[in-house]
């Protein structure tokens, strides 16, 4: 059967719609950051206790795949890693402590995982939004790197398509607490990061 050419172009705009990455708005007064720093319940966790944090949003990013599962990301095929992505308001708090934050609450020398969790969908990174954001990651890996031996394999990248993660990972951390700190603590991500960064991760 022949489409009238009217339903062809509404059936095409339905499925580039469909196809869009769903990501945050930027209201006005406030800013975009992405971290990926392992399982992105912890991360989400770590930055909404931050004053300035309005949102925490967790996703994927860096792949290939147009609208990941949790299940194809996890396959380690589709090039995405667990992210979160922060709406925060600049005024409150400067993307300069974000990074700082971010950097105390993974482990930068891990490659392909953090802690327990193994694979190209836990590496750590920075998507940065602009080239000021790009700066900033950029002299604070130089300023981390002289903490360590070790090269710091942490990624800094431009921010690219971030899809939001399945309903039932957003605030994991509050809609199932006890198994949220069963998994962090069998995980051992706090240990490693006191070993990393002292017990007040300075």
């Amino acid at each position: 059967m022949r489409l009238p050419a009217g339903i062809l172009l509404s059936l095409a705009l339905i499925a580039v719609a469909a196809a869009q990455p769903v990501t945050q708005g930027t209201p006005p007064g406030t800013a975009l950051a992405t971290f990926a720093g392992g399982c992105f319940w912890c991360t989400e966790a770590d930055f909404d206790k931050v004053e300035g944090v309005i949102s925490t949003t967790s996703g994927y990013t860096g792949g290939m795949v147009v609208n990941p599962t949790y299940q194809q990301v996890g396959s380690g095929r589709t090039g995405h890693t667990e992210a979160v992505e922060i709406a925060y308001d600049p005024a409150k708090v400067t993307y300069q402590h974000l990074l700082e934050v971010f950097w105390r609450n993974h482990d930068p020398l891990a490659k392909d995982r953090q802690f327990c969790d193994r694979g190209t969908q836990y590496r750590p990174a920075i998507f940065y939004h602009n080239e000021e954001q790009r700066s900033l990651a950029e002299a604070s890996k130089k300023k981390y790197q002289e903490r360590f031996k070790q090269p710091i394999q942490t990624e800094i990248t431009a921010a690219s398509a971030f899809y939001k993660a399945e309903e039932y990972h957003q605030d994991y951390y509050k809609k199932n607490p006890v198994q949220y700190r069963f998994y962090r603590f069998n995980c051992g991500r706090d240990a490693r990061l006191e070993q990393l960064w002292g017990k007040e991760g300075s």
